[in-house]
């Protein structure tokens, strides 16, 4: 698996963690928040270990923790 794409899913966890939310109770209120459309703890869970979880999804559990996912500049090196 490439390391951005570990990165990245070891992110989430770890602000969920932080958060003191599970991933079981994320799920749930992301089911609340669309009964049309539900999901499963075990396919989020897989979508961060593939790297395939969709932006729109990643916005919705860092609502759901009470974090904000903030774009900010970078220093970038030319190579």
């Amino acid at each position: 698996m490439p390391q951005d794409i570990i990165n990245i899913r070891n992110e989430i966890k770890a602000e969920i963690a932080k958060s003191g939310w599970t991933l079981t109770d994320i799920v749930k209120e992301m089911n609340k928040l669309h009964p049309e459309n539900t999901t499963t703890s075990q396919n989020i869970s897989n979508k961060l270990t593939r790297g395939t979880l969709k932006y729109s999804e990643a916005k919705e559990i860092a609502f759901i923790i009470g974090r904000n996912i903030e774009w900010l500049p970078t220093a970038r090196t030319e190579e």
